[in-house]
């Protein structure tokens, strides 16, 4: 088949479901998923024959609810079609009940005190506005998979799914008063959209096999930078080597198949790290489309004798992985609400949007890090690679110009990108766009959207999007609600609008920042103009707690004040419950791998001493030494890690590990490379 006639071939999509279901009932369910208007419950009976006799075309035997509960990853529970029909044999069935709510066990969830744990009753419920799709394992088993919620008994949000749809629903309201207020017509359902850039690194499966900590936790506890790594700068776009390439051109497949817009493929910046990055879609359903490709990629680098790793910082010493989550608004008018068109400055609805954004991000900065906190992303952030922990924007010359204007009493004009002489005669005129980008930002305007970079590689995109939607739809109804009280009072529209615009960037023009991110000047800068730089997810997680986040959450129905203590609750043991893991995977490799291999290697040095004692070789001598007090430090560094992990003491956890990884690491650069136990960074960094 073509790509056109694959892609989403194996999703109950508008085409696929006008063959399977009758007209009434396809456009009665279209109706519902193109306007989130409520699911006719009289039809769920027949939606539900005709997805599952697509389903059984496509082989399927089972189906699933799939959700997202609170553990970061997907859940799902299969349950066949076949019934008994009472005549020695069986009958395929799917009702419209089990279409749209299922049971899982909710017991083993995490659930931050929400249920205890004798609890087992849990909900899933069908979202209709993220299509039902087939997914096959490599051996070619399908299984019907259902996006759905997932909640408690009591209805308490289990999943990152509800809070998400809820944070839409909030922006949804304030975009459609925008839209009243500067009479747009109203032709479509207003969205926010997303387009998740998806990092990751891949290695050889054989290596990752011989690697206890990639294994436990996704990350190397041990390994020494080997003398070629990124510095070149020769990885990044450079050419993908064939067995990666055929990776990437099956992913790509499998990912059209699901109806997953995957459009860019490339090297990243470190050796064995790459790219992937897909068009922008309606958030709920690209962030449910993030989830599936991330499991793609970790299937389909099985195939090639290869494993995908997901983590934010797998290697030391070199970049991260994160996912930059462009994000942006339709408004009902079907346009891109963040496109500042020709002439910015004249562009009152794009004003009124961009101000807001400013003012939410400042007001909720402390928001949009706790979004993002885990304790993988504490490696990464900040490192010279990645966004720093201190929330600010860049909006380029064009934008931070008409700020500029407008805090001094209006918008005149608006620069121009102009054309980028190359001087090449034959080369064409490049027309250059009005504002360069700023990679050091954690958001940053790109052109039609603003990229938050600050989401680790492994992380949900839900988290994010419920925070950025949330925050802005706060903004928003606030400054709204000032525009309407100062219109009823006769103000001129435009004179109030000014006048708004005006005070709210002299309240917030402190979180804008072009400037490099990295540089140390810019930590002293933000602390002077009071910008918070919470580095550690036990900092920014502390924000859930704020009585002002909480009472932004109930005010707009996005979480309870018990939903969002749930989620510091689960956060805060998370972090504890992967210090832990990652602390006892370091002592157990340090002691049962690298001291019984460093101390034979430095009983041989020793041996080589006492055989060669009558050339008296000083080198030789002192290697032998250098070996020894190696393997005596690391076992003092070993004790003080075995010691912190019987304490329970996170801090010295983390303190003693880094302690034992120090030293471990200066015998790495010691002990020759056949005798090391584990394979080294450059064995995993160049893929064959």
């Amino acid at each position: 088949m073509s790509i056109q006639e694959e892609f989403g071939s194996l999703v109950f999509s508008s085409k696929t479901m006008s063959k399977y279901l009758s007209s009434k009932i396809y456009q009665s369910l279209l109706a519902t998923m193109q306007n989130g208007s409520a699911l006719d419950p009289s039809i769920a009976n027949d939606v539900a024959e005709g997805m599952k006799n697509w389903a059984l075309d496509h082989g399927a035997t089972h189906f699933t609810h799939w959700f997202q509960p609170l553990t970061g990853t997907t859940a799902e529970k299969h349950d066949s079609f076949l019934n008994p029909d009472y005549e020695g044999g069986v009958v395929a069935s799917f009702s419209g009940k089990e279409l749209t709510q299922g049971e899982p066990d909710a017991s083993s969830f995490p659930s931050g005190g929400l249920r205890a744990t004798f609890e087992a009753r849990g909900y899933t419920a069908w979202d209709p506005t993220s299509p039902a799709f087939i997914k096959k394992s490599i051996d070619g088993v399908a299984v019907l998979c259902i996006p759905t919620v997932f909640c408690g008994y009591h209805g308490e949000a289990l999943d990152k799914k509800t809070p998400l749809l809820r944070a839409q629903t909030a922006l949804v309201k304030q975009i459609n008063r925008v839209a009243t207020l500067f009479s747009v017509p109203a032709t479509t359902r207003p969205y926010a959209t997303l387009g998740p850039e998806q990092e990751y690194f891949l290695i050889d499966a054989d290596l990752y096999k011989e690697r206890p900590d990639l294994i436990q936790t996704g990350r190397t506890l041990f390994g020494v930078r080997p003398a070629r790594h990124q510095q070149m700068e020769d990885h990044y776009f450079g050419k993908i080597r064939n067995r990666v390439l055929s990776f990437m051109a099956e992913v790509d497949r499998e990912l059209w198949l699901l109806g997953i817009p995957a459009k860019t493929r490339h090297n990243e910046v470190s050796p064995a790290q790459f790219e992937l990055a897909p068009v922008f879609e309606e958030q709920n359903l690209a962030s449910d489309h993030n989830m599936v490709t991330m499991e793609v990629l970790q299937n389909v680098a099985e195939k090639y004798g290869l494993v995908c790793l997901m983590h934010e910082k797998p290697f030391a010493g070199v970049n991260g992985s994160g996912k930059h989550n462009n994000w942006s608004i339709t408004g009902p008018d079907g346009k891109n609400w963040l496109t500042p068109g020709k002439t910015p400055h004249e562009n009152a609805k794009f004003l009124l949007v961009l101000v807001s954004i400013i003012k939410a991000v400042d007001t909720y900065s402390p928001l949009l890090r706790a979004s993002v906190a885990s304790a993988g992303n504490d490696h990464r952030l900040g490192a010279n690679e990645a966004p720093p922990s201190i929330i600010s924007i860049f909006l380029g010359e064009q934008l931070t110009d008409i700020i500029n204007q407008l805090e001094n009493g209006g918008a005149k004009s608006s620069k121009v990108g102009g054309v980028l002489e190359i001087g090449v005669s034959s080369l064409p005129k490049l027309p250059k766009d009005a504002t360069d980008r700023n990679r050091t930002s954690p958001m940053a305007f790109t052109g039609n959207k603003f990229e938050f970079r600050a989401v680790g590689s492994d992380q949900s995109c839900s988290n994010a999007n419920t925070a950025l939607n949330l925050i802005v739809a706060s903004a928003l109804d606030e400054m709204l609600s000032v525009l309407d009280s100062e219109i009823a009072k006769g103000t001129d529209f435009h004179v109030a609008l000014q006048a708004l615009l005006q005070k709210e960037i002299k309240a917030h023009k402190r979180i804008l920042f072009d400037g490099n991110g990295y540089a140390e000047t810019w930590k002293k800068e933000a602390e002077k103009r009071g910008l918070p730089n919470l580095v550690t997810t036990l900092e920014a997680i502390e924000t859930y707690r704020d009585p002002a986040v909480i009472e932004l959450f109930k005010k707009y129905n996005v979480l309870s004040e018990i939903e969002l203590k749930s989620r510091y609750a689960i956060d805060k043991e998370n972090y504890f419950l992967v210090i832990a893991l990652e602390a006892e995977c370091a002592l157990s490799m340090a002691k049962t791998f690298i001291l019984p291999t460093a101390i034979a290697y430095a009983a041989e040095l020793a041996d080589s001493v006492e055989s060669m004692a009558e050339f008296k070789h000083a080198g030789v001598e002192k290697l032998a030494k250098k070996a020894s007090d190696a393997v005596e430090a690391l076992i003092v560094s070993i004790d003080a890690l075995e010691d912190a992990v019987k304490k329970e003491s996170t801090k010295e956890k983390i303190k003693t590990m880094a302690e034992v990884r120090v030293q471990a690491d200066a015998l790495e650069e010691i002990v020759p490379a056949d005798q090391w136990p584990f394979p080294s960074y450059a064995d995993m960094f160049f893929i064959g």
